[in-house]
């Protein structure tokens, strides 16, 4: 990856659920809550800014203290808050709790800031926005997920050639109408030029099967490009005529929130380096190319994991983790 972004490189616009988590501490008085701000896409849009892409990030805000917390750390990250209105809803919290050593959640999501957004309340995409990332849970609720939805129709047929990538981070357990959100990701599918699946994912959207033809059912849904997460196995990516890998370097790791995201904003920023946020820069990317990001990217995402939550580096660790 270069060592700087290009000139007035485009910027990414970053557009889905931003909460608090409720993390579970242990307290002399008892089991406690540490309220940390999270969400997939908010965690993609502070990796990306961090790693030095112009970062802008779109949901509901609220005017809580949790949505002040929420907007401090946009802001320590260096990402532009501005189309995020200010909103009297509350925030959404996620209490995670610990069984049998597994992660569990519970939203509190009814009325929220992110949650009732509807599509009056889509923002004028600014000039400088080049590529449009979105997903994860911000797709599955309504009036949100319709939303959503309507965002990556205008980006599409606005006529500015924006890139288009998405993650939907599917979470089977929080989706309540099965048809009704596989027929918008399969939509959603049909509008992004880059999608990224852990393999968790691609089995549930295409069933069983050896990954090549897991992927192919993916690709003649529309994306360009496919990226494929494998955790400690790396990732790969799949595009007309190219199937490359990048293997996760060896660490230790602490926890994986928010490797995905990490991952996600690695990879953008790496496209902005090859000045290659629109379609037609992405399919001239030759397989080195793509190669090369899909490395930074999982290079990103590596460091993340060493630490605990949702803590995507910065691009001077990136620096120093290669010199």
């Amino acid at each position: 990856m270069p060592d700087s972004l290009p000139t007035a490189s485009p910027a990414i616009l970053c557009a889905g659920e931003a909460l608090i988590d409720m993390v579970p501490r242990e307290t002399p008085e008892g089991q406690a809550f540490l309220p940390l701000p999270g969400g997939a896409v908010f965690n993609t849009a502070i990796a990306a800014a961090r790693l030095g892409a112009p970062t802008l990030f779109w949901y509901g805000l609220s005017t809580d203290l949790f949505g002040d917390r929420l907007r401090a750390a946009l802001t320590e990250a260096g990402v532009d808050a501005r189309l995020c209105r200010p909103s009297e809803r509350p925030s959404t919290l996620a209490f995670v709790t610990l069984v049998g050593g597994q992660a569990r959640y519970l939203f509190l999501d009814e009325n929220t800031a992110g949650r009732m957004l509807a599509e009056d309340d889509i923002p004028e995409v600014p000039a400088e926005v080049g590529a449009l990332f979105f997903g994860g849970i911000s797709l599955v609720n309504e009036p949100v997920g319709a939303t959503m939805e309507a965002l990556a129709e205008r980006v599409a047929s606005d006529g500015r050639g924006r890139l288009i990538m998405l993650d939907p981070n599917i979470r089977p357990g929080f989706i309540r109408d099965e048809a009704t959100y596989r027929a918008r990701i399969r939509h959603l599918l049909g509008l992004a030029h880059v999608v990224k699946l852990s393999d968790e994912d691609l089995f549930w959207l295409t069933g069983p099967g050896d990954l090549e033809t897991q992927v192919r059912a993916i690709r003649e849904m529309g994306p360009q490009l496919v990226l494929i997460t494998l955790g400690a196995r790396g990732a790969r990516a799949f595009a007309a005529g190219i199937d490359v890998s990048a293997n996760a370097p060896a660490v230790t790791v602490a926890d994986t929130v928010g490797a995905g995201d990490t991952f996600n904003a690695g990879f953008l920023a790496a496209l902005a380096a090859q000045d290659a946020l629109n379609p037609a820069a992405l399919a001239a990317l030759t397989s080195a190319a793509i190669g090369e990001a899909l490395s930074f990217a999982t290079r990103a995402a590596a460091i993340s994991v060493t630490r605990a939550g949702a803590n995507p580096p910065w691009r001077h660790e990136m620096d120093a983790a290669t010199s």
